[in-house]
């Protein structure tokens, strides 16, 4: 019998650390995903994305999640791609980091991005998942940069960065949904990064990263 993975390789990813499992977003997941999303992410009206897709309408949110990870799935290539992995705690959905990155095999720079709810902010879990991340881009992956932004004020997301080595790396001004925010841009290379005293246990890498063209 085929498998799923045995389709889609990426869905047979999966990253453990200590109190973090991280895998791909299979449909059976998105009600759980939609439903951690609509609990809470920010305070209302202080959006940390460039998009506020968390503020919208409760009739529109889920299909959005939905498209979102439907888009990121058909348009992943080896010359571009995003991996949007699901975080479970103790069972419970609880956001979702993902890493992605252009034109890698010249590049080898990724990009991250993530959310987490509101009930789970505060105990560690954003930079155990940051670095979930950034150890398998870097050990697994063969990248030599990681890149992520934050709006100046977010300081929440700043001192993740901080605390895993990420440098600053400029300032640029965007619009985010109505709103011009101030965007710092942070950088982690090998070197500067400040790894975790704990070994990510990964499952599944050799059929993704053939699927990505990695070697």
């Amino acid at each position: 019998m085929t498998t799923l993975d045995a389709v889609w390789p990426l869905f047979g990813l999966t990253l453990r650390t200590p109190r973090l499992e991280l895998r791909p977003v299979l449909d059976q997941d998105l009600p759980a995903a939609v439903a951690a999303a609509r609990s809470g992410i920010h305070e209302p009206g202080r959006n940390p994305f460039s998009t506020a897709w968390a503020e919208a309408p409760e009739h529109e949110l889920g299909p959005r999640m939905a498209q979102w990870h439907w888009r990121c799935r058909a348009e992943c290539t080896p010359e571009s791609w995003t991996l949007l992995l699901g975080i479970w705690h103790a069972g419970e959905f609880i956001g979702c980091q993902d890493v992605g990155a252009k034109d890698f095999a010249a590049l080898k720079t990724v990009t991250t991005g993530s959310w987490l709810t509101q009930s789970m902010q505060g105990r560690g879990f954003g930079k155990e998942m940051r670095a979930a991340v950034a150890l398998y881009a870097f050990d697994w992956l063969g990248a030599e940069v990681a890149e992520s932004e934050a709006a100046g004020w977010n300081e929440a997301s700043l001192g993740v960065s901080r605390s895993l080595g990420y440098e600053p790396n400029g300032i640029t001004r965007k619009a985010w949904g109505t709103q011009v925010e101030t965007v710092q841009h942070v950088r982690l290379t090998p070197d500067s990064f400040k790894r975790p005293d704990w070994t990510l246990r990964v499952e599944g890498h050799e059929a993704a990263a053939k699927y990505l063209n990695i070697s």
